[in-house]
């Protein structure tokens, strides 16, 4: 719990950064994240900078967005001034009673305390209203990005963030045993393609943002960063100019 705490808090340091270089979602995955909900209300919970509340803007949806970080939830209002964003967190949502048809949460459902969280949700959403959880991962089946896993570390390419292992390492979030007993269906889960379009110098600056660099202490940071510099500068994909880095989003979703 106090490590999840501690991950889950670091981001406020870095939000002007987290801003400019973490990707958007599918449009595709958030679509299907919202297929069954039974209504255009959507809940962006631990919105962060806006980046997932961009996407549910450009789909049309009526969207509201809570953060509980003040520096996360300034660069969402100064992105997206005419959304509605709420400061409040997972476990005490300061919305009322069956206000919402979807919550949805990008790269975030992990960091909530889903014993508290589970209700609170339960309780905003509407009769039939869905929960999903959206992870940008990287497509490890390229070969460079295998290599830039192994070369980064847990600490900024963990279980969550690559295709081959985010469905196991997300699939308990919205079990039973996590505050969901009685109040959700049974958890889906799909990929839909996605890319960034990056640099190398780009690339290492989004690792950076990620929470366990984040929290780690500066000189390990910067060599773990150096090295992350050095395998893009040789290989052939990274090594001059941009490129697309290669991604899916995934989705777990379940219904109340």
């Amino acid at each position: 719990m106090e490590e999840r705490l501690l991950l889950s808090s670091s981001f406020g340091a870095a939000a002007a950064a987290y801003a400019e270089h973490r990707p958007d979602y599918a449009q595709a995955a958030v679509r299907w994240a919202l297929e069954p909900a039974p209504g255009p209300r959507v809940l962006d919970l631990g919105a962060g900078t806006g980046k997932l509340t961009a996407t549910l803007v450009a789909l049309g949806v009526e969207v509201v967005a809570v953060e509980p970080d003040p520096a996360m939830l300034t660069e969402l209002r100064r992105a997206l001034p005419t959304v509605r964003a709420l400061p409040g967190s997972a476990e005490a949502v300061p919305l009322p009673d069956a206000s919402v048809d979807a919550v949805l949460a990008g790269n975030a459902l992990h960091w909530f305390d889903m014993a508290v969280a589970g209700p609170e949700i339960a309780r905003v959403l509407a009769p039939g209203g869905i929960l999903a959880g959206l992870w940008n991962v990287m497509d490890d089946r390229v070969d460079w990005v295998a290599g830039l896993e192994r070369v980064s570390g847990s600490a900024a390419i963990g279980p969550r963030d690559t295709l081959s292992s985010w469905r196991a390492a997300t699939a308990g979030l919205c079990s039973p045993g996590n505050g969901l007993v009685a109040r959700f269906g049974s958890p889906e889960q799909a990929e839909f393609p996605h890319g960034q379009r990056r640099s190398a110098e780009s690339l290492v600056a989004t690792l950076a943002t990620r929470a366990g660099m984040l929290v780690m202490p500066e000189p390990d940071r910067e060599a773990r960063l150096d090295r992350i510099r050095a395998f893009l500068g040789s290989r052939p994909e990274t090594a001059d100019g941009e490129f697309t880095l290669p991604m899916l989003t995934g989705v777990l979703r379940v219904r109340r």
